[in-house]
């Protein structure tokens, strides 16, 4: 675990009253990093917020599925990014058992899937069809894949069920799985120099919309159950034969005994919600400008006063 005072957090702390933090526990509030750029800004950024009213905090690297067991239990505190595609699922599932509490969802609306950069489309003029991006398939070939066409999907822990898809919908495709989100934006530039046709796991948000104009492709509509009931989509034999939410939710979770430990804390959390665009501009200082975690969350902070210091008061 680690902890992160900040100068910000120093003087912030410097004109706020102890009353306005005596009520909650000196026990660390423990916030979990996982493995890509927004929720890692993100938590550092409400771990200095936390640490700007008196809150102490600690961070630990978690997996972002069992983190949902992790905060029901009160192993972990918080969680920031709750995407309802990847995440959904082992959240709900937490829910069912108890001691995780749903804190609400962020302003953003969130997409994950199948995308490919738009030079893409001139290879494969049919998309965003998924039925278009099939009869391509051969474009996408690599050495790895002999016939069939490459399809570069997320880390493993993040549950994307690329391959289900593939079967499902019999798909001309081999499903690899990025080791990072670093790695999948490493993809990206490499084939944008040569304007090499590529399909990849992406969301919204993050920086790459504004780097690589791109589409995500049309599979069937979701629709609830697809991913429990092989009735559900248009492949009765098989799950996962549709898309993932197109407008899907990014929610906050807490421990619930979180309310009762840190009441001021967890008024703060109740207040937080992030946007696409601040969400994109988290991700892009690390990303792009390369900055470390805390600092691009002070940097953030310095810059957006006017969004988060009325949560705090």
């Amino acid at each position: 675990m680690k902890k992160m005072t900040t100068a910000l957090t120093a003087g912030v702390l410097a004109f706020m009253p102890l009353a306005a933090f005596a009520e909650d526990s000196t026990d660390p509030i423990v916030i979990p990093i996982h493995n890509w750029s927004s929720q890692i800004v993100m938590s550092n950024v409400v771990g200095q917020i936390l640490e700007s009213r008196g809150n102490n905090v600690e961070f630990v690297t978690t997996d972002s599925q069992a983190v949902y067991e992790s905060v029901r239990l009160g192993d972990v505190t918080l969680e920031m990014e709750v995407w309802e595609g990847a995440f959904g699922a082992s959240f709900r599932a937490a829910m069912e058992k108890g001691g995780i509490v749903d804190v609400g969802d962020h302003d953003a609306v969130t997409r994950e899937d199948w995308w490919y950069p738009m030079w893409t489309k001139e290879a494969c003029p049919g998309l965003p069809a998924w039925e278009a991006l099939n009869a391509c398939a051969a474009i996408f070939a690599t050495a790895e894949t002999g016939d069939k066409g490459r399809y570069l999907d997320g880390p493993v822990d993040w549950l994307k069920h690329g391959q289900e898809r593939v079967a499902a919908l019999g798909m001309d495709f081999v499903v690899v799985n990025a080791g990072s989100a670093a790695a999948l934006w490493a993809e990206i530039g490499a084939a944008e120099a040569e304007k090499k046709p590529i399909v990849v796991f992406n969301w919204t948000p993050n920086f790459a919309e504004a780097v690589w104009p791109g589409e995500f492709v049309e599979f069937p509509e979701w629709v609830d159950g697809c991913d429990k009931d092989p009735a559900v989509g248009p492949n009765p034999d098989a799950l996962y034969d549709c898309g993932n939410p197109a407008t899907g939710y990014m929610k906050k979770a807490a421990w619930e005994g979180m309310e009762a430990k840190w009441p001021g804390a967890y008024a703060v959390l109740e207040k937080i919600s992030f946007t696409n665009p601040q969400i994109a501009q988290m991700a892009k200082l690390v990303d792009i400008d390369e900055m470390e975690p805390n600092e691009a969350a002070e940097e953030w902070l310095a810059n957006n006063k006017e969004i988060w210091e009325p949560w705090v008061k």
